[in-house]
């Protein structure tokens, strides 16, 4: 098949990986660099370097509302365009351009879960389970019909990366499978009842509100974990925690309270203690909780923020 793939970040790079092993992809479409650092240097997509790897012309538009570049797209002349977490919205002239229309690979089981951030807010209201769903896109917000899905348990311990790392590789499996089978999976319709909004993740969830349960806040570290991170304030220092323990005891003390303890870094909650097990004081490395309080010390019945 003629293949246009449409993707952006890490995620979307095993697809494009895969596509080109039995396909013909004869573009790729991905977010324009963005200017980072004091330099203000332009930053490529991880899509769009391995497109430049491969030797596949990349193209960046802001928009594809314009019949400009509506036509520049239509005139690629594909069987089908493959989209991964792109970015951008496609206009009704975009997803009707090719025979086979846009297949997107969805970090979720839909329909849960969609939207933005799918795998975060997957662990973060506890499921035990995600997956990928492959979907014909049509122009609401992930409401296309189903064509595959491939599941994945959460664990205890699951991270957004963890998780982000199993959906990329399951779904550019899956894709694979879509493509080869296409004319003969029957669609399924999405039961718009189930359904439920993954919302971006914004900076200001990143805070711990020792005012949540233990649970709740647990689930949120590892959700975030490694991005965007969660983090408190103590001193006027920002401390990063990446992984924590949730204890449902009742402690006593106020939220945010530093327990005296003998393990390491006990904080009390709205309900339960969350326990610190590894943590990045700020300018420095993320490390094991003990590894930093053989320098520093938290103070206990002092407060966090």
């Amino acid at each position: 098949m003629k293949v246009v793939f449409m993707g952006t970040p890490d995620f979307a790079v095993p697809v494009l990986e895969n596509l080109v092993k039995e396909h013909d992809v004869v573009c790729v479409y991905t977010r324009a660099p963005k200017e980072a650092g004091r330099g203000h240097k332009e930053t490529k997509t991880p899509v769009h370097l391995k497109a430049e790897e491969l030797g596949i012309e990349v193209r960046t538009p802001k928009t594809l509302r314009n019949p400009e570049e509506q036509q520049k797209f239509k005139d690629l002349q594909a069987d089908v365009a493959v989209v991964a977490a792109y970015g951008l919205i496609l206009p009704k002239e975009i997803l009707e351009a090719f025979p086979y229309g846009c297949l997107n690979t969805h970090a979720s089981l839909l329909p849960r879960w969609r939207g933005a951030a799918p795998i975060q807010r997957a662990i973060e209201a506890g499921d035990k389970k995600s997956g990928v769903t492959i979907m014909q896109m049509d122009e609401g917000l992930d409401t296309g019909d189903m064509l595959l899905k491939g599941e994945v348990e959460i664990t205890d311990t699951t991270t957004g990366g963890e998780l982000h790392d199993a959906l990329s590789k399951i779904g550019a499996d899956l894709i694979m499978e879509a493509l080869r089978n296409y004319t003969s999976i029957k669609p399924q319709k999405q039961d718009d009842s189930q359904s439920c909004y993954a919302a971006k993740l914004e900076k200001e969830e990143t805070h711990l509100d020792c005012s949540q349960s233990a649970e709740v806040l647990e689930r949120k570290i590892r959700a975030f974990n490694p991005f965007p991170s969660t983090y408190f304030e103590y001193k006027g220092e920002r401390f990063k925690v990446y992984e924590a323990e949730a204890l449902m005891a009742d402690s006593g003390y106020a939220p945010g309270t530093i327990i005296p303890n003998d393990s390491g870094l006990l904080i009390a909650c709205g309900e339960g203690m969350l326990f610190i097990t590894k943590i990045q004081r700020q300018g420095k490395k993320a490390m094991p909780i003990e590894e930093l309080l053989r320098g520093f010390q938290f103070v206990p019945d002092e407060m966090v923020a």
